[in-house]
């Protein structure tokens, strides 16, 4: 590789891992031209992109960027999955990896911080974000239904109150 290559090579993985939510190591040791394209473009779909990059260049980055634990995920070929929703890429590699147990995650470097394979899994098991958002919204709603229900009984039961006290009256001055 030419020099102005990897630093070209290094400048792009430098800026893919500070621009992105997440960045997922990615095991991919025997897979086929074809399966790689596969996966790709499956990711493609959900908005992550899949990139190789030489270890030893990738090693340099994490130095540079204070990421130096993340380097113990760089054990043999490795591809990074880089995205701007958190999910996405473990949900998607967890998938990938039931068809073929090639393409297994190591680690990730999520928002800053580096992460464990243990932390991708519970990532992956995430509901869509879409569903976190509607059940965030009715844990909130719910109080908020039950004091306007609260609210309304109170009208409600005052008149109520009223009405008995008037039938008490009239029975009252019929009686006397």
């Amino acid at each position: 590789m030419k020099r102005s290559d990897k630093e070209n090579s290094v400048a792009e993985l430098k800026e893919r891992i500070e621009n992105h939510e997440i960045a997922v190591l990615t095991k991919y040791i025997g897979i086929t031209a074809g399966q790689a394209t596969e996966v790709r473009r499956k990711l493609r779909d959900e908005g992550v992109t899949l990139k190789v990059y030489k270890n030893r260049l990738a090693k340099r980055v994490l130095d540079e960027l204070g990421y130096n634990s993340a380097a113990e995920y760089l054990d043999g070929p490795t591809a990074w999955a880089f995205s701007d929703d958190p999910v996405a890429p473990p949900k998607a590699l967890k998938a990938f990896n039931k068809e073929l147990p090639q393409i297994d995650m190591n680690g990730a470097i999520l928002q800053g911080s580096v992460i464990s394979r243990a932390q991708l899994d519970v990532l992956a098991d995430l509901p869509p974000r879409e569903q976190l958002l509607a059940q965030t919204a009715g844990a909130i709603a719910a109080p908020l239904r039950s004091f306007a229900g609260a609210l309304n009984a109170l009208p409600r039961n005052l008149a109520t109150v009223l009405e008995q006290v008037r039938k008490q009256k009239e029975e009252g001055q019929e009686a006397a």
